[in-house]
């Protein structure tokens, strides 16, 4: 849903012009807004810009500079992109190692839908890692912590290596 909107509020912009604009249509913006909201986490977010100043000025800053670094048309095709990506049908033929880690504040990825862990004992060689709420875990950001998540990541690939 949070996808769509994003997508709306780029393409319902009369800025917009089907993709055929001059300058940044402010649909971007609303946009962006949201695909912030959808990555992150409340816990990080509340240390990060504890006052509604010090929280105020951090969103002016984030959107400040996504906004400068973001293309309309990029973001509707990376976000549409997802939409209907679903890989479930193929989990069995893959043949690869996998360690699947998640956050369990990831909005994006929502544990709480429980698919991991219905897909997951299709992939031979997986295991899945969730990774409770806490001060170091970032909601979808996580992926890029690798703090994190190295703690199950260094022994899955010492497995691989004693394996061959």
């Amino acid at each position: 849903m949070w996808r769509k909107m994003i997508i709306d509020d780029i393409r319902a912009d009369p800025d917009w012009k089907s993709g055929e604009y001059a300058s940044q249509p402010r649909g971007l913006r609303a946009a962006l807004q949201l695909l912030f909201t959808a990555g992150s986490s409340p816990l990080q977010l509340q240390r990060s810009a504890p006052t509604r100043d010090s929280a105020d000025a951090y969103i002016a800053r984030w959107l400040d500079t996504r906004f400068a670094e973001t293309d309309a048309n990029d973001l509707v095709y990376q976000v549409d992109a997802s939409r209907d990506y679903d890989p479930s049908t193929a989990l069995d033929r893959i043949t690869a190692p996998v360690l699947a880690i998640n956050s369990a504040d990831d909005f994006i990825n929502p544990p709480e839908l429980g698919l991991m862990e219905r897909l997951i004992p299709r992939v031979p060689r997986a295991r899945y890692v969730l990774i409770p709420t806490s001060e170091r875990t970032r909601g979808h950001g996580t992926h890029t912590a690798a703090a994190v998540w190295k703690e199950y990541f260094g022994p899955f690939v010492a497995a691989l290596e004693r394996a061959r």
